[in-house]
């Protein structure tokens, strides 16, 4: 009787591990095309279609002649898009954080008014109830 083991030496498992991690690359690779095609804009929907055969029918060979002919735009539409996300997520910030800034510019503007004698004590400690309410 033979075991798993004896049936399934050492080298093939070797062998299994780098097809299966050499078709997780394939897969990312086929992942990043498909993206970086189908957020263009410069390109028709034929061209597009003509790719998505070239990149179906010969998956590796079309993926890295993609890759050749569009690799450094496809680097800088992603590069762009990324700048625009943060530069969303700052203005998103800073339009959800503003009014607390608004709040201690106001108590500045308050304690400067106070220090020349605009105002009194009394009336700058109600601008910042007023403010921090």
């Amino acid at each position: 009787m033979t075991t798993a083991a004896s049936d399934y030496p050492l080298l093939d498992l070797f062998w299994t591990f780098v097809w299966f991690f050499a078709l997780m690359i394939e897969f990312w690779l086929l992942i990043t095309v498909f993206g970086d095609l189908f957020r263009r804009h410069d390109l028709s929907g034929w061209g597009k279609t003509g790719w998505i055969v070239v990149v179906l029918v010969l998956p590796v060979i079309g993926a890295v002649i993609y890759l050749v002919l569009n690799g450094r735009a496809a680097a800088e539409r992603e590069a762009h898009r990324r700048t625009e996300l943060v530069r969303q997520t700052e203005d998103h910030i800073r339009s959800v954080a503003a009014p607390g800034y608004r709040g201690v510019d106001e108590i500045a503007r308050a304690k400067e008014l106070l220090d020349r004698g605009a105002i009194t004590p009394e009336e700058f400690e109600q601008l910042k109830r007023r403010v921090l309410v």
